[in-house]
């Protein structure tokens, strides 16, 4: 299942369009903040998917009846570009276990490319919620790849899927091949060039969050 929350009028419109305009993208601080504001709102919007019991809690005055998560999540992140967007989600569910993936493109002089996956950490997952943070899904293939590193700790009982911008032929994949997952995403873009960028997309997250790499 794939939530837009861009079809819905919202501050979070303004903080996509602060991410994409070149005149603002300069200031990495704000782009990491805006990064991490998204996170917070779909962390938001994915608590009301979980499971809650009712509980008592003792105030000065009295008892207050309210419903609190059962259970807490394992959020995941693809380094080094999903940083900001895992901060905001952690933000929320500042509880919760995390993982996090190492996975890039590794690409050929014939200017094809293959995406890797070096390194994972991550806690138990068997029956747990998994929440996968990666700001741009293009073709969706590492974030497939990572989400197979990490069956190796267990099978999750849900998986949620959070982005800043994807292409629809991206998470059109991710949908094909992580069973049941529910993707949230700021803002869905139609195109994917040849050498699978996202456009109008934004450019690299992670060099605008953290600069430039050789």
């Amino acid at each position: 299942m794939l939530v837009n929350l861009s079809k819905k009028n919202s501050l979070l419109n303004r903080f996509v369009a602060e991410m994409r305009d070149v005149a603002i993208q300069a200031d990495r601080m704000r782009f990491r903040r805006n990064m991490e504001r998204i996170g917070e709102i779909c962390a938001y919007e994915i608590s009301k998917d979980m499971a809650y019991r009712e509980e008592a809690i003792t105030t000065p005055l009295g008892i207050a009846h309210t419903s609190l998560p059962i259970d807490e999540p394992v959020v995941a992140t693809i380094l080094r570009a999903g940083l900001p967007l895992h901060q905001g989600i952690l933000n929320y569910f500042d509880r919760a276990d995390n993982a996090f993936i190492s996975a890039y493109r590794y690409h050929h002089r014939d200017h094809s490319f293959e995406v890797k996956v070096e390194y994972a950490s991550c806690p138990p997952l068997e029956g747990r919620t998994l929440i996968i943070a990666d700001p741009m899904v293009a073709t969706g293939t590492s974030l497939v790849l990572s989400y197979k590193a990490l069956l190796q700790y267990g099978q999750p009982a849900q998986v949620f899927v959070v982005t800043a911008i994807g292409s629809e032929a991206g998470l059109s994949y991710v949908k094909k091949h992580i069973p049941g997952v529910k993707i949230f995403a700021a803002a869905v873009d139609a195109e994917l060039t040849a050498k699978a960028y996202i456009v109008p997309g934004l450019g690299d997250a992670g060099d605008l969050a953290f600069g430039e790499k050789k």
